[in-house]
């Protein structure tokens, strides 16, 4: 049994209130739940209106699966959250 986890960290362009924050990372981490059936969460930077960091976790049988699944799921954020860019991101396999 493997356990990924990645951590991504989105700039916020143009979010003026902590409000708009939720409701612009509320969209991303339900259809990241359900495209690629993984837990989702903001995990930092929960009083900063302009970045937010998110963390994925998937377990899986082997290290591999759970390596494919997490970079899927970050081209996927890429790919189809332009205006929220990705400033960073850290691989983890336990």
């Amino acid at each position: 049994m493997a356990i990924g986890m990645l951590t991504v960290s989105l700039e916020l362009p143009g979010a003026r209130s902590l409000k708009e924050k939720r409701s612009r990372i509320k969209p991303i981490l339900a259809r990241l739940h359900r495209e690629f059936n993984l837990s989702c969460a903001e995990i930092a930077c929960q009083d900063q209106h302009d970045r937010a960091r998110l963390g994925m976790v998937v377990i899986a049988a082997e290290a591999k699966i759970c390596t494919a699944a997490l970079e899927h799921a970050l081209r996927f954020l890429e790919s189809h959250f332009p205006d929220e860019p990705v400033l960073e991101h850290h691989f983890t396999l336990v």
